[in-house]
């Protein structure tokens, strides 16, 4: 294969969020790869299990007929192009699953000629894969929306995990910056993949079989998409707040059922249309604060509106989403840690799910204290200004707050620490 063309598209492959993404902080350690290996090709995908996984990311073409304002790859814009066959994705793919450099696939790919023409190549390229080398590894294919709704069928099952980008929260945010893209068109191929899932799903539970792919593809079990669909957001393209970022987020997780929805920093661009695009790239803490509110929104139940409220429609990148909500709502202050329920406790900055679940296992025997919260290795210095436990009371907690309200004004005065702040 030619080594340009697999570091252009390996290139072209790190702007998808939805393996890694812009500012992702996932890679590979290049000095361990042979020496004929693209080290741009391979990224560490971290799994749910906090294993990571190794894959093949790359593109199928980076030709493309849209005009996009804020990608690289857009029709007028004038980056190296190169193109890959199906025979060569499914070649480089087991070859490099041969000799264990990678573990799967993530399959990207610009529209070129048109997506029906493309979209039918990628599934080319994962049907060949499990039907002709029986391979049982990871493959996430991007669906294309304005694909056919057969070809996005079977990119379900065939891939395990598939995403739709929706890039922008509103059409008219899609209007100004990438024209030819609907977002009913869009939505129409989330519901396709969304109903698959979930027809494959309530049928193995009617069958009590399992999803693994090597007896499903046997048996003509159902399989579609085992590992959900997922999409990406573009941070700091345009003038679009955290607010409307997370509120179009929250709407996807809802009718959607994703299982992630992933923030892609925006990459300025040397010829980029200026009157159309921001001169900068926005902090990457931005995209970190982004990360943090969508899981809280997610699972421990805050809406929205409260980590993004109408006056303040950004995140504070100084603290963390739920330090902020904390520190605007003191009414909800302090929480009694051997008395509050679970929902209360969600929401004291420093707690997470499995630190509540412990100390409302620990009550049961004995009253908590602080220092059963340093064992539960709780960030105390956060959680110590809005709880009361059975050593910590009222004026415990105005001295932590205090030395909390200090580091913070030590943090919003250094920006560059920023990073610092453990969310």
């Amino acid at each position: 294969m030619d080594s340009r063309k697999l570091a252009v598209l390996a290139d072209a492959a790190r702007l998808d969020a939805p393996c890694g993404g812009r500012g992702a902080r996932g890679g590979t350690a290049t000095s361990l790869l042979p020496s004929d290996v693209e080290p741009g090709a391979i990224y560490e995908s971290v799994a749910a299990d906090g294993r990571k996984v190794p894959l093949l990311r790359i593109l199928l073409s980076n030709h493309c007929v849209h005009d996009c304002a804020y990608c690289p790859l857009r029709r007028s814009a004038d980056p190296p192009r190169a193109r890959l066959s199906v025979r060569d994705v499914v070649r480089l793919t087991i070859e490099w699953h041969r000799r264990g450099l990678v573990e799967g696939l993530f399959l990207s790919s610009a529209v070129d000629r048109d997506a029906d023409h493309t979209m039918e190549q990628m599934v080319a390229v994962a049907r060949t894969l499990r039907r002709e080398h029986h391979f049982l590894g990871y493959v996430h294919l991007k669906v294309l929306p304005d694909a056919s709704p057969d070809l996005i069928r079977e990119a379900g099952r065939w891939a395990d995990r598939v995403s739709v980008n929706v890039e922008l929260p509103t059409q008219r945010r899609l209007d100004a910056l990438a024209p030819g893209r609907r977002l009913a068109t869009i939505h129409r191929a989330m519901d396709r993949l969304r109903d698959g899932i979930a027809e494959a799903h309530e049928v193995s539970r009617r069958h009590r079989v399992t999803l693994d792919p090597a007896r499903a593809w046997r048996r003509a079990l159902p399989r579609f998409a085992p590992a959900g669909q997922v999409t990406q957001l573009i941070v700091g393209a345009d003038d679009a707040t955290d607010a409307e970022l997370l509120g179009a987020a929250s709407v996807l997780y809802q009718r959607q059922r994703l299982r992630r929805v992933y923030y892609g920093a925006f990459v300025p661009l040397a010829d980029a249309r200026g009157d159309l695009l921001p001169d900068v790239a926005p902090p990457a803490m931005r995209e970190r604060r982004l990360y943090q509110a969508d899981w809280l929104v997610r699972e421990y139940g805050f809406a929205v509106h409260e980590l993004a409220p109408a006056d303040a429609p950004d995140l504070p990148l100084a603290i963390d989403p739920k330090l902020a909500w904390a520190m605007r709502h003191p009414e909800a202050f302090p929480v009694d840690v051997n008395r509050a329920p679970r929902e209360q406790l969600l929401r004291v900055p420093g707690f997470g799910r499995r630190t509540v679940d412990r100390i409302l296992a620990m009550r049961a025997w004995h009253r908590v204290r602080t220092l059963d919260l340093v064992r539960l290795h709780v960030p105390v210095s956060r959680a110590l200004p809005f709880i009361v436990a059975a050593d910590h009371g009222a004026r415990a907690i105005d001295d932590a707050a205090r030395v909390l309200q200090a580091r913070i004004a030590r943090l919003t005065a250094a920006p560059r620490q920023l990073d610092l702040f453990a969310a």
